[in-house]
């Protein structure tokens, strides 16, 4: 195959090279189409657009395939722990057992936060959304490490190790803050899951217990959400790191793009759906004949994928862990749940069009079993893929050829007209 693309536009052609990654993925490099044809590629949303070279993370929609740094998602969560996950995405490499422990003891030795930030909480009115306050915070500790420089080889994996230790801390103190409840400090005794459950549920009053499976399901879910290429968020982190923006203010730019109910709020959408069920007094069967009726506002929540057309790997790897931590509740909405996936697996309709059920289904129905609320779900989401940001934005800030975003658009507005005095016009 040649490794040249002809793009023929009227009588001039014009060549570009082609490029191929390392996993067989083939592009047009268009980086000087502009400079030798004038010329622009429109992509709205950038669906067809490659607006870079990664080796983090490697998806294969079709087949049902996600990698990180070349590790199966599956024997990534069998093996690993999410801080091992966090060390592997940042650093490009499995941590030895010493490498773990140092990484895990720097973890622990800073989850605490400047104690001024108690104050942020305090101004906030007390329903304002979680990831109002996350992003808010998380923006904030830049002003306190503000003569650092995140990219700088003996400040980056400070500045790395502050966010994932902290973030927990931040997340649950939004909540608490939205509850009323006192903040609860970090504990350095206990797991990265462990000490944030505890700071979600535990009050003053009252002795705590973590729960084992809802400490493992938590620390699985934060792993499957770690990293997936170049989606919104993780783009955005790019975008806004492009402008030399340190780590945190990408960071926090990347979680307010997150908080788009058309991806992060997914698995809140599906909470909301049986919701809905469960009010509407419908049967299962009855949801079913709506979802495939393209004429039916009623939308399936938490099935198929824009990305995997096939089931959706992550889903396969937590779905287990779901159906334990399902298997004792009397709570309606899963019971629902549970009913509405098996019948929609056994419906030629949905297996036919590979209509699975999605991580983000598997995720609303685990964190409400853990108890938490729906607009927390975001936040979760948040946590896990903290590492895949941070990952990405230190990759863009290493590449020699990085250049700030900038992209170009198809003016479509009115032509040169005259500018007529106030008076003139009607």
């Amino acid at each position: 195959m040649s490794n040249i693309a002809e793009i023929k536009v009227g009588e001039q052609t014009y060549q570009l090279p082609l490029i191929e990654g390392s996993e067989g993925e083939k592009a047009i490099d268009i980086r000087k189409l502009r400079a030798v044809s004038g010329l622009v590629a429109l992509d709205e949303g950038f669906a067809n657009t490659g607006g870079c070279s990664s080796s983090i993370t490697f998806i294969d929609g079709e087949k049902g395939i996600l990698h990180h740094r070349g590790y199966p998602i599956e024997q990534v969560c069998d093996h690993a722990s999410f801080l091992e996950v966090c060390y592997l995405l940042l650093f490009d490499k499995l941590p030895t057992q010493q490498e773990l422990s140092e990484f895990k003891s720097e973890v622990s030795d800073n989850v605490l936060v400047p104690e001024e930030i108690k104050n942020f909480y305090k101004a906030f009115p007390r329903d304002a959304h979680p990831m109002a306050l996350l992003s808010s915070v998380v923006c904030s500790l830049s002003s306190y490490y503000q003569h650092e420089d995140s990219n700088a080889p003996d400040h980056f994996r400070k500045t790395a190790v502050r966010l994932i230790a902290k973030l927990p801390t931040l997340a649950a103190w939004a909540y608490k803050t939205s509850i009323g409840e006192p903040l609860v400090y970090p504990d350095s005794n206990l797991g990265y899951t462990e000490n944030f459950l505890k700071m979600m549920f535990s009050v003053p009053n009252k002795t705590y217990q973590t729960n084992t499976d809802m400490a493992k399901a938590l620390d699985k879910l934060f792993m499957l959400h770690a990293d997936h290429e170049q989606n919104c968020s993780a783009t955005t982190v790019r975008v806004v790191g492009s402008s030399e923006a340190n780590l945190y203010a990408s960071v926090a730019a990347g979680i307010c793009a997150l908080w788009g109910p058309l991806h992060g709020g997914a698995n809140q959408k599906v909470l909301e759906m049986l919701t809905g069920i469960k009010e509407s007094g419908g049967t299962i069967a009855e949801c079913l004949e709506m979802a495939k009726d393209k004429g039916n506002s009623f939308r399936l929540m938490g099935f198929g994928h824009r990305v995997y057309k096939n089931f959706d790997p992550r889903a396969r790897v937590i779905k287990a862990d779901c159906e334990k931590l399902l298997a004792g509740s009397d709570d309606p909405l899963l019971k629902i749940a549970k009913n509405l996936c098996d019948s929609a697996l056994q419906d030629q309709y949905f297996i036919d069009r590979k209509l699975y059920p999605n991580v983000d289904f598997y995720s609303g129905l685990i964190y409400r079993a853990i108890g938490i609320p729906t607009d927390m779900f975001t936040v979760m989401f948040a946590i896990g893929r903290l590492p895949g940001w941070i990952s990405q934005w230190k990759e863009m800030m290493d590449n020699p050829e990085r250049r700030i975003a900038r992209p170009r658009q198809i003016y479509t507005g009115a032509t040169p007209r005259d500018f007529p005095p106030i008076s003139q016009r009607g």
